[in-house]
């Protein structure tokens, strides 16, 4: 139980955004007690060792690292670091493919597309959004800018037009030719957004500027240790600023006048209440709503597959111009051409499962082999991380774990058809004999980690300008002294401590 009845802020969920929150309240001198359910913190930025008997500490659900700031790192004296990967993709295409990154992305392009047009159309829209990275990326731990400051902060009306009023698809289609290489750019408009390339909500467009503007570059780096690495260093800068963290403590219930409130929870051994000035929600607008007994939003949808797993050695590539070190130590594209992702979308959009599942994988030991035990490094272990695309909630609602198979079965089909040999036939085996696989479905997701419909964003992400009903920083509620700390904050969604940020900021005065 908490030590004390009353606490400046009480911060509900100790997933990193809530650690993040609870670093910067105690390091500023307020008492802070952070109530998480499960019997560790992290959320979905843990490490685990999921294959009996094997000591592999894999990042078990998020797992790379691009929207942190340096800022974030910097204020709370973390002890973390990530590493930056030598190859940013490889897709393979027949018995060739197109290599992003290692010095030979030029020669690819041409070797891929037959000239220089593709190489110099990639240079230019790439420059175009490293730019307005730079110029967008430190605005997310400032105020909430307007639309028109932002829109001003960004200063090119053409890269405006494209990333913010436009379909992304309409910039793909007019400066791209080959349909591989419009593929491999629009993936980044559809990591964990159930999206078409032409979708007028523009969905895809604020899933792709996430995914190009973090750290101001759009690089997407490895965190040294696993992820778990990245929230253990968080729970250690919160503990050492004074924060109290309760596990097993989950919260039922706020009620606040908008000045004081008072958070129920439950634990193994009873329920107990805290009084606080301010507190911060870590979790989905949805269990806002509820502890609140408001409401809901609209409910949200997922749409992906995750699966880890662990290698006795990397498979060997049909495209024998490439090491598979290399392939495998970028994001590994697979049946991602912009056709066959338009494709996908139909037939997911029409309650069917992709006939040709896309999804990209990157193998973390490559970079980082402190994930596994010095045995398995030697032995030339590897582990494989993989994020399915288009696979809605929807699809899994009559059977789970008939349709998971189902979906795994394909999805890997589709990877062995640009390797010499099966994946199946490189896959360790725990200590009880059976292959080291899991996979994730959205509905597993939303059982384990409360993620309405998997929704790895808690809710569509959104554009980080303030729209008729948001407030300074963006977090804020319809009550004053109750903040949204989580992924679901204007400017949350991904791994960035960002809404953790802006929420301490808010509870701050800042």
């Amino acid at each position: 139980m908490p030590a004390h009845t009353s606490y400046d802020a009480v911060i509900v969920g100790g997933g990193h955004n809530g650690l993040v929150a609870a670093a910067y309240l105690a390091r500023a001198g307020r008492s802070v007690l952070v109530l998480e359910r499960r019997p560790i913190t992290g959320g979905a930025a843990v490490s685990t060792r999921p294959f009996p008997g094997v000591d592999a500490r894999l990042s078990q659900f998020s797992y790379l690292v691009s929207l942190l700031p340096d800022k974030i790192v910097r204020d709370l004296e973390l002890d973390f670091a990530v590493r930056k990967r030598t190859v940013s993709s490889y897709t393979p295409k027949g018995d060739g493919g197109l290599l992003v990154g290692a010095g030979r992305t030029r020669e690819s392009f041409a070797g891929l597309t037959g000239g220089e047009r593709e190489y110099a159309a990639w240079e230019e829209f790439y420059g175009i959004t490293h730019t307005v990275a730079q110029r967008v990326f430190p605005t997310l731990t400032e105020p909430l800018p307007t639309r028109e400051q932002l829109r001003g902060v960004v200063d090119d009306e053409a890269a405006w037009r494209m990333l913010f009023e436009e379909p992304i698809g309409v910039a793909i289609e007019k400066r791209f030719a080959d349909d591989l290489v419009r593929g491999v750019v629009l993936t980044d408009a559809l990591i964990g957004t159930f999206a078409d390339a032409h979708d007028p909500s523009l969905l895809q467009n604020r899933c792709f500027l996430y995914h190009v503007i973090g750290g101001g570059t759009g690089d997407w780096d490895v965190p040294v240790g696993g992820m778990g690495a990245f929230t253990d260093a968080l729970a250690a800068a919160a503990l050492g600023a004074g924060a109290e963290i309760g596990l097993l403590h989950e919260a039922t219930r706020i009620e606040t006048d908008g000045e004081r409130a008072e958070v129920t929870f439950r634990t193994p051994d009873g329920e107990g209440t805290v009084a606080a000035r301010h507190v911060l929600v870590n979790a989905a607008p949805q269990a806002l709503a509820a502890l609140l007994g408001e409401q809901a939003p609209e409910p949200a949808e997922g749409a992906q597959l995750k699966v880890n797993m662990l290698l006795r050695r990397l498979p060997r590539l049909r495209d024998r111009s490439v090491d598979p070190r290399e392939a495998f130590s970028g994001t590994f594209h697979v049946s991602e051409g912009y056709g066959q992702l338009a494709t996908a979308y139909q037939e997911a959009a029409s309650g069917r499962l992709p006939s040709a599942p896309p999804s990209e994988i990157y193998c973390h030991s490559l970079t980082d082999p402190s994930i596994l035990a010095p045995e398995l490094v030697a032995q030339g272990y590897q582990t494989l991380t993989l994020f399915g695309l288009h696979t809605p909630a929807r699809l899994f609602a009559d059977d789970n774990d008939r349709v998971r198979a189902d979906l795994l079965a394909a999805t890997l089909a589709e990877l062995d058809a640009h390797l010499d040999e099966p994946i199946a036939e490189c896959l360790a085996l725990d200590e009880n004999g059976d292959p080291c696989i899991e996979a994730k479905t959205p509905l597993d997701l939303e059982k384990e980690l409360r993620l309405p419909g998997g929704h790895i964003f808690h809710r569509d992400l959104s554009f980080p300008y303030a729209g008729e009903t948001t407030g300074r920083w963006g977090v804020e509620t319809a009550h004053a002294n109750v903040l949204l700390c989580g992924a679901g904050a204007v400017r949350g969604g991904g791994v960035s401590g960002v809404p953790g940020h802006n929420a301490a900021m808010a509870a701050l005065g800042r």
